[in-house]
């Protein structure tokens, strides 16, 4: 999410922040710049003209102009609205409230209500060590229900018994009886949608919402369908009365323009978003680490965080003993990819590291430095035999044809991981040999070969 809008920002405050001195026309240009940046990623007219008139009205005052670093000055500021605009502080769901708390999830249909359901049912189970129940209330779509009961047996979460014939409300009442007698913590009600908003829709969800009361109210939104999402939100929330939204589909959208709108449309913040199909692609919406993105300042904090949930504590201590005698085969090679596709891809991790500029990120892009490029590159490590992961030398012409048809790639490839290899297994002994005390004082400069030369291999 955001790639378009991050790339266009990115060129427009590198220009800036090159100059020594800003006048205002500077501003003004690079602010007109901004504005269509953010139109052409789809945020509300009236969010940009509200955005672009409070950072001018900063942007171009004396302690700006005058200031050290006036271009980073004014970055802080784009930064410090975008927050402002996202929603200053992340909100997670509420779960502040006699047991059990009842969460209904709200919204048209095919926003991906039912998979959100699970999603966090599963979220609130391992992270909040809940004890959640979910129903369903869609006796509309057929195989609704069972689609819950399905993805409940996936994520290991108990799912409401159906009744045929039984309708929303009393579903939802009889899901409120049974957490109480079976000593739920929360309750989950995945409601029905339809194609477009009408009265029939929201009465129907509305009679559930007076019924049993719920404590949090969320609306499931697709972001790929832009400023619909945002009418849809304005619908529920006057309608049927919101205290939070869920994103679905974000790793779909490069425009990021509903996410940026809906907080400034709606006033309801943005709690969780799906970044993916699998249960767990879940994630809290933090606006800071957000806007830092998208102005290329990386976001470290998420970065650690992924990484604490996603390494095996085992693996990462049987890699480390083996850097400290200087090994590095093909198997740690493949384990360290391995863990970087749990971690969100390539792509992914680029986004969140800091001080990559416009430029860098396209040369990393040109070089086709892709999540493709690491699934070609397990293919190929899978395709060798286990003395050849601890033996590369062992790897030549004959045994290099055989690798390449088994995993459909180019001798190329294969010679450049091999390379890649090589400079990785070069950096562990480099490791090895400076010690901890030669770490810190050649620093990484240490690492590297003498001449420069491309970190990710392959000789560029």
């Amino acid at each position: 999410m955001f790639d378009s809008l991050q790339e266009r920002l990115q060129g427009v405050f590198e220009k800036l922040t090159r100059r020594g001195a800003l006048s205002e026309d500077d501003v003004s240009t690079a602010l007109r710049e901004v504005r269509v940046a953010l139109l052409e990623a789809d945020v509300a007219l009236p969010v940009v003209k509200d955005f672009i008139e409070g950072v001018k009205d900063k942007a171009v005052g004396a302690e700006v102009l005058r200031s050290v670093s006036p271009g980073q000055q004014v970055v802080k500021i784009v930064h410090d609205h975008l927050i402002e605009m996202l929603g200053a502080s992340a909100e997670e769901i509420d779960l502040k409230a006699s047991p059990p708390v009842v969460i209904m999830l709200v919204g048209l249909q095919g926003s991906g209500k039912t998979t959100t359901t699970a999603k966090i049912a599963l979220r609130l189970k391992q992270r909040e060590k809940k004890k959640v129940l979910m129903a369903s209330l869609d006796v509309r779509r057929p195989a609704a229900q069972e689609q819950l009961r399905v993805l409940g047996e996936q994520a290991e979460v108990p799912t409401l018994p159906v009744v045929p014939g039984e309708p929303p409300l009393a579903i939802a009442k009889r899901a409120l009886r049974t957490g109480l007698l079976e000593g739920h913590d929360v309750v989950m009600l995945d409601t029905a949608g339809r194609l477009a908003i009408d009265e029939e829709l929201m009465a129907e969800v509305a009679a559930v919402r007076d019924g049993v009361k719920p404590h949090e109210t969320l609306l499931v939104a697709d972001a790929m369908t832009g400023q619909d999402a945002v009418t849809v939100a304005e619908n529920f929330r006057d309608k049927v009365g919101l205290t939070g939204i869920v994103l679905t589909r974000v790793d779909g959208d490069s425009r990021g323009g509903a996410a940026l709108s809906m907080r400034a449309v709606t006033g309801c913040p943005i709690k969780l978003l799906g970044v993916g199909e699998k249960l767990d692609a879940l994630e809290a919406f933090h606006p800071d680490r957000v806007a830092s993105r998208i102005l290329g300042m990386g976001d470290i904090v998420s970065l650690v965080e992924k990484a604490a949930e996603t390494i095996e504590q085992d693996e990462a201590e049987k890699l480390a003993k083996k850097i400290q005698k200087g090994k590095f085969d093909l198997d740690d090679m493949a384990s360290q990819l391995k863990q970087m596709q749990k971690m969100g891809g390539l792509s992914s991790l680029m986004g969140m590291l800091p001080g990559l500029s416009g430029g860098q990120m396209q040369k990393i892009k040109n070089a086709k430095l892709d999540d493709g490029m690491v699934k070609r590159q397990l293919a190929m490590l899978s395709s060798m035999t286990p003395k050849e992961r601890q033996k590369p030398e062992l790897i030549k012409a004959s045994r290099k044809q055989r690798i390449v048809k088994g995993s459909g790639t180019s001798v190329q490839e294969l010679n450049k991981l091999l390379k890649q290899h090589m400079e990785a297994a070069r950096v562990m002994k480099r490791v090895t040999k400076l010690g901890k005390k030669g770490m810190l004082r050649g620093g990484m400069g240490g690492l590297m070969p003498p001449g420069g030369g491309n970190p990710f291999g392959g000789g560029q």
